[in-house]
């Protein structure tokens, strides 16, 4: 298995072509390299001669488990799992061996009420131990699961969780955040209510005793302890993994939902195993001596990346609370009490504690880590200095790039290459990504549409409840025949083979002839300190002209002048060009991001045109979108 890695050591970049141009002997290796578990090979990696749009079977043959595969270290007593949570002094600690037992009480329980392979287990959960078990007892059991955060209202749960009518769901009866207390159980009674085909609702007491929580109005609804206690008869049940196809459902995952229906797509279990294994033990050197800690929430896609490294045998750390309380520090402090070696954010956090002028260099030993990860929107450039300056000067600092659509990454970190300032270091391995411009042609150093040209096994395999094929086709396959089209701009650096990523596609900006990615307004525009945030929208007469308009949300004790919005010009006109500058600047006191911490540009353009936004459960703050309806400077154009 050593031997292409060893024969390309010394040039990622001959490595790289090679694993693109003969992606099908790259995954052969990579099989054999991570030791996945399986209990029949495969008689065929990929039909080569089928392209990305046919959305070929991998590994056809192949019978195994992605529970199993993540339950396989062998040290029974290692710690497996770090639970931490806000406002608790308290870090729980589970063994392998401890694991392995829970999933097997959970995956007794759920044969019990009648869980079989292919039915639909959900969680409304927050990030902890509880929700890693059900999973891991689901995905033995070959059911599918899904899961959103408790931040999620019940519009936004029942928008995902009514398309794919669950069985069984897990939740719990309140959650702390940011030191408040938020009582669960209402939105749960309506959303169990909206879900006809559930058959069991299991309570977790989380943050009080079972005695003190009243779930008498909830239908079909139990304690946990009860739960699992049905499944285990009178002796320790056994952990069973059922032997599937590489291709059988794992994990369905939505996308954020902001201007239409959320997108069901379904993952399969070898293809979401084996690419998350690509990406901690290639791209990441993740091994069993690591920590990890994603912050993350369990609707998002990287807590299934995150959970995904226990096949590696590396703990994980399951953080759940408010990533700026009781300091903004709670994460750095994780990292010095459990001696965590790869922490992962998102780059607003990165960008809170540089606002807020905090120097973990100077208050942490922070000696444990040698990976800072950073996603859900693109990372500045100054982010880059203020981590090597401020955080830690010996580190990797990866930013990374996919998301729910492969549930992984199309580019990101590479333990084999240096950081360059603002860029994302590396196209991973076989993953064929290229910029396009709008003829399809590949364009090096210039902007361009982020498509990948070949196969590759963490593709969904379809959306659900769509038969035809037509909704995923349209998703991916109508801007390019034949080509994945991801929804994202970016520009590649023909020097460095790093890449930046310069917003969604859908919220290009296009004045005067000029497309252009919103990230390289708010690179320049964010480094100023007068300012917290900003949102950059196109607007559109009726003669479908475009102009750019450029919202402030400003630093506290800073006011919104001319003098600023002259500043801020003359600064985007030196550092893009004068046809990037905003045609109107002005202040907003709030501005609307998704639960998933991504600022929502496309609803705001079509509030700005007098549309309506539907489905306001996918943002953590939909009230703001109202600040954007009838603003007498935008009307008139």
């Amino acid at each position: 298995a050593q031997r292409h890695f060893i024969l390309f050591s010394g040039n990622y970049d001959d490595l790289y072509q090679w694993s693109v141009e003969s992606y099908s002997d790259f995954w052969a290796e990579f099989w054999k390299f991570s030791g996945i578990v399986s209990s029949r090979m495969y008689d065929e990696v990929v039909d080569t001669s089928k392209g990305v749009a046919d959305v070929p079977e991998w590994f056809r043959g192949s019978r195994l488990n992605y529970a199993e595969n993540l339950l396989r270290h062998k040290e029974n007593d290692k710690v497996a799992v770090y639970v931490a949570r806000e406002g608790k002094e308290e870090i729980v600690k589970v063994t392998f061996e401890e694991l392995r037992q829970q999933v097997a009480l959970f995956a007794a329980a759920m044969r019990k009420v009648g869980v079989r392979k292919g039915d639909r287990v959900v969680g409304y959960l927050p990030n902890g131990v509880h929700a890693l078990e059900a999973m891991l007892a689901a995905a033995s059991i070959g059911a599918i699961w899904s899961a959103t955060s408790p931040d999620f209202g019940v519009n936004g749960v029942l928008d995902r969780f009514s398309q794919i009518q669950p069985k069984l769901i897990f939740s719990v009866e309140a959650v702390v955040y940011n030191r408040k207390e938020h009582g669960h159980l209402d939105k749960l009674q309506q959303v169990v209510k909206g879900l006809p085909d559930l058959e069991r609702v299991v309570v977790i007491p989380y943050i009080t005793s079972r005695e003190k929580i009243d779930i008498s109005k909830i239908p079909n609804s139990m304690f946990l302890d009860d739960f699992l206690a049905a499944g285990k008869g009178d002796q320790a049940p056994q952990l069973e993994f059922e032997q599937l196809p590489f291709s059988h459902p794992l994990f369905i995952m939505f996308s954020s939902g902001t201007t239409g229906a959320p997108k069901c797509m379904v993952h399969s279990a070898g293809g979401t195993l084996i690419q998350h294994l690509k990406e901690h033990v290639l791209h990441g050197d993740t091994t069993s001596s690591d920590i990890l800690l994603y912050y993350t929430t369990v609707g998002w896609m990287m807590w299934n990346w995150m959970v995904s490294a226990l096949a590696t045998g590396a703990a994980l750390v399951l953080y759940d609370g408010s990533p700026l309380a009781p300091s903004p520090t709670v994460l750095c402090d994780l990292v010095d009490r459990i001696g965590i070696t790869i922490l992962g954010t998102g780059a607003k956090w990165l960008s809170v504690l540089e606002e807020r002028n905090l120097r973990p260099a100077e208050t942490h030993s922070l000696q444990t880590l040698h990976t800072i990860l950073s996603t859900g929107s693109p990372l500045k450039a100054q982010s880059y200095e203020y981590v090597y300056r401020n955080i830690k000067s010996n580190v990797l600092l990866g930013s990374i790039s996919g998301g729910t659509d492969i549930i992984s990454c199309f580019m990101g970190q590479n333990v084999s290459l240096p950081v360059h300032r603002g860029e994302i270091q590396a196209r991973n391995l076989g993953m064929a990504v290229e910029a396009w411009d709008e003829e399809g042609k590949a364009v090096w150093g210039e902007s361009g549409e982020l498509v990948c040209t070949r196969p590759f096994p963490s593709q969904p395999t379809h959306f659900w409840m769509d038969e035809s094929g037509s909704k995923y086709h349209k998703a991916y396959f109508s801007k390019f025949p034949g080509v994945w089209a991801h929804g994202d701009y970016c520009r590649i650096n023909p020097k460095t083979g790093g890449i930046v990523m310069l917003g969604r596609s859908d919220g290009t900006l296009n004045p005067n002839g000029v497309r252009f990615g919103s990230s390289e307004i708010y690179n320049i525009v964010e480094a100023f300190e007068e300012v917290m945030d900003s949102l950059c929208v196109p607007q559109y007469n009726r003669d479908g002209e475009e102009r750019v308009v450029l919202f402030l949300k400003m630093a506290p004790g800073h006011a919104f002048r001319p003098e600023l919005t002259k500043r801020i010009r003359d600064a985007i006109r030196l550092g893009l060009s004068a046809r990037h500058v905003p045609s109107v600047i002005l202040e907003t006191k709030a501005i609307p991001y998704t639960v998933n911490g991504k600022k929502v540009e496309v609803a705001v353009k079509q509030v700005i045109a007098g549309k309506a936004v539907e489905n306001h459960g996918a943002f953590s703050n939909p009230e703001t979108l109202d600040l954007y309806r009838h603003i007498p400077e935008l009307q008139g154009f």
